[in-house]
């Protein structure tokens, strides 16, 4: 008999509407082989929720804030029941891009040179601050959401306004800009699965470039790189699967510029969408995306 799943989709993070297609292709893909299926949101009901339909592994399709930054997961474990991707201590400090970024440093990860903002000077201070430590162009982004919600590339003339825009996160980070080529890398448990290029055509790989079809973001699979350098990009994002704890399915995104890979973060639910990478780069593997998404259920069953 099949296993009941709960997926959990949906939530109040900017990524709402992605985890809600991930949560949709995910139950298309399992009801094909007869799971009894259930999606539920994360709100009020979810116990009820939960309690009711008895599954036996719960699926977190959530995406972002309050999704896969241990915050959920803290309430899940109180289930006793097996659910999926990384665990609480993994899931925040990925998703907490100071603490991971201090994590990869101190494990020797090349990533971009940053800094914190909290907003506790004047825009002409940290204009100085940035000349002296990192130099234009910089990224600024949130400490905490993902899919490059709020992600700006800035030079000197449009910092202030775009630094403002981001107020109300409190902190912000700000990172020296990598030029060069976008890497994308999945690992599955033990197993380093393969990478894909990406080449938007757009100024970086935004919001858009990842899930407005219309954007024509290029994938690029194989990667065009020599066997070694593969490997040694390969080799990187397992290092910060493990020294970071994450389990099932990660994603790590980096660049590649002048021979060296900078990593810049570890995603520890990668979206399940049309166009999302990690089903892209199993089908290139041989791996079907039902298959994927099985694996990713079997472990998570390990974990009772």
């Amino acid at each position: 008999m099949k296993k009941k799943i709960l997926i959990l989709s949906g939530g109040i993070s900017k990524e709402r509407l992605i985890s809600l297609d991930t949560g949709k292709q995910v139950a298309k893909e399992l009801k094909k082989n007869g799971y009894k299926i259930q999606i539920s949101e994360p709100d009020r009901f979810l116990s009820l929720n939960i309690n009711k339909f008895k599954p036996d592994i719960i699926f977190n399709a959530l995406h972002g804030q309050f999704g896969e930054d241990g915050y959920i997961q803290s309430i899940l474990e109180k289930f006793k029941i097996p659910y999926t991707h990384s665990g609480v201590v993994a899931s925040s400090i990925a998703m907490d891009k100071e603490i991971s970024k201090k994590v990869f440093i101190k494990n020797k990860i090349n990533t971009p040179k940053f800094f914190v903002y909290n907003y506790g000077y004047k825009s002409s201070t940290l204009i100085k601050k940035i000349q002296s430590k990192l130099k234009f162009p910089v990224v600024i982004k949130p400490l905490n959401e993902g899919s490059s919600v709020n992600v700006f590339i800035c030079n000197k003339s449009n910092l202030t306004k775009k630094v403002k825009s981001l107020k109300d996160y409190k902190k912000i980070l700000i990172e020296e800009f990598i030029g060069g080529r976008e890497i994308q890398v999945a690992i599955m448990g033990n197993k380093k699965l393969g990478a894909i290029e990406l080449k938007p055509k757009r100024a970086f790989y935004d919001y858009q470039a990842k899930y407005n079809s219309n954007a024509k973001t290029k994938h690029v699979i194989p990667v065009d790189l020599a066997n070694k350098k593969l490997n040694q990009a390969l080799n990187i994002a397992f290092k910060a699967h493990k020294i970071i704890g994450c389990s099932g399915v990660t994603r790590s995104d980096f660049k590649y510029f002048k021979g060296k890979f900078y990593l810049l973060e570890i995603n520890t639910q990668p979206g399940m969408t049309k166009l999302s990478l990690v089903p892209e780069i199993a089908s290139y593997m041989g791996i079907s995306f039902l298959k994927l998404i099985e694996w990713i259920l079997k472990d998570a069953s390990k974990k009772k």
